[in-house]
């Protein structure tokens, strides 16, 4: 190396160093704040608050959309009980989210992610800048409205902001992240609803190089405004929240994203957008993951509109009507996506960890289709990040309802935590 190489070099390294020291949020948590002239909010009216890591070594980043529960009532939008399937944060996001325990990111752990260093699963972005959309407005992260909700304790207006809060996130993003090389963008459960409909938005705001979507067990499912429901399973959830989330109005998420993107879908049937992303992105790729046997986002899609779940005699009873109809929505989805190579799906039956709800929550662990000879959801992600053009999307719905053994720690791990009960 010649000396004006060397001296060359060691500035690099000293600017490197000097930027690292000038940039104290450098690879850790650091909270955002969006002002409330933005029109966003939590639930409750308190400050919207995200949270961003970010690398000084990298452009590629990775947008993690939480998940937790959803709400058109008062009981389920206050979610003083901690039910499962009501909105999660009903009290809104402390600034200290990132580093409490007792909050739902867990440091980061909850999902591989979230963390530079996962203790269970090792994921290629952990090394990109992170943004983690908190979640506490109750509507997948989708709505536009205030609302009203009545019951025998009362009224509350409730802030369903989450269209909002992620235009809020997406301006900040292009403002204060560099163009990214690459973009991922994912979330489980009601993240999974939000990274797909927020795709489009946010990967053209930031002038992402290339993009990749994996939604993880927040499916639109393909339901038709007018569909009958013994066809379409989620044609009464898709009917009430158009309508208490504001995703019709005219300043409503659906209505912008067909007046600027008219080929993404129809305002009549919200599954439309699961395919249309992959004709307005040709060369984006376009992943959607869940469980066959989920409980938990089959229990919010339904149990509140058939009376048969609901009113069942036992709870095994209950789960076979929650799951005799999202397999029939798991079908209708899959065979209304087109046959495109830069769309597919990842689909095991199921695990044991958290209702089989969510593969990418805690580890990827238990996530494999074996029959496939798919080792888990990592194989699905690494999938996604590849750009070369010679693999498509891979398209995997594992056929066996009978467990495979496991084959991996983080299989044994995984099994455990749903044995244990801890999640």
């Amino acid at each position: 190396m010649s000396m004006r190489s060397l001296l060359r070099s060691t500035a690099l390294g000293l600017g490197l160093l000097s930027g690292l020291a000038a940039h104290a949020a450098y690879l850790k948590w650091e909270m955002v704040e969006l002002p409330a002239a933005s029109g966003a909010s939590c639930g409750n009216g308190s400050p919207y608050r995200f949270f961003v890591n970010r690398s000084p070594f990298t452009t590629k980043t990775v947008v993690m959309f939480e998940g937790g529960g959803a709400c058109w009532e008062k009981g389920t939008c206050e979610n003083k009980g901690g039910v499962r399937l009501s909105a999660v944060n009903p009290n809104g996001i402390p600034e200290n989210y990132m580093q409490d325990w007792n909050q739902q990111a867990h440091y980061g752990l909850v999902t591989p992610f979230t963390m530079r260093s996962h203790p269970l699963t090792a994921v290629q972005t952990q090394s990109w800048n992170i943004v983690y959309v908190t979640y506490c407005t109750g509507d997948v992260h989708t709505g536009n409205k205030v609302t009203t909700y009545s019951d025998d304790t009362g009224s509350i207006a409730w802030y369903h902001r989450g269209n909002k809060n992620v235009k809020g996130v997406t301006d900040w993003m292009a403002a204060n992240l560099p163009k990214p090389e690459v973009l991922l963008m994912t979330g489980f459960s009601a993240g999974g609803t939000g990274s797909t409909a927020h795709f489009p938005g946010m990967r053209t705001a930031v002038k992402a190089t290339k993009a990749a979507l994996l939604a993880d067990s927040g499916p639109l499912f393909w339901a038709p405004r007018s569909g009958d429901p013994a066809q379409y399973p989620s044609v009464p959830l898709h009917n009430k929240i158009r309508q208490v989330w504001g995703l019709d109005q005219p300043d409503g998420l659906i209505t912008e994203l067909i007046t600027k993107y008219p080929t993404a879908g129809d305002t009549n049937n919200l599954g439309t957008l699961a395919g249309g992303l992959g004709k307005i992105f040709p060369n984006d790729r376009i992943g959607y993951a869940m469980f066959q046997e989920d409980t938990n986002y089959s229990g919010f899609s339904y149990e509140k509109f058939y009376p048969d779940i609901s009113g069942a005699a036992t709870p095994e009873d209950r789960l076979a009507a929650l799951n005799k109809r999202w397999r029939l929505d798991i079908q209708n989805m899959v065979a209304n996506l087109p046959a495109s190579p830069n769309l597919g799906w990842f689909m095991p039956n199921y695990r044991e960890l958290n209702g089989s709800h969510c593969l990418t929550i805690v580890t990827f662990g238990d996530t494999g289709i074996k029959e496939q000879k798919l080792t888990d959801v990592g194989t699905f992600v690494d999938n996604l990040l590849d750009f070369s053009g010679k693999k498509p999307v891979i398209r995997a719905i594992e056929q066996s309802r009978e467990k495979s053994p496991s084959t991996t720690l983080a299989d044994v791990i995984a099994k455990w935590l749903g044995q244990a009960g801890i999640i």
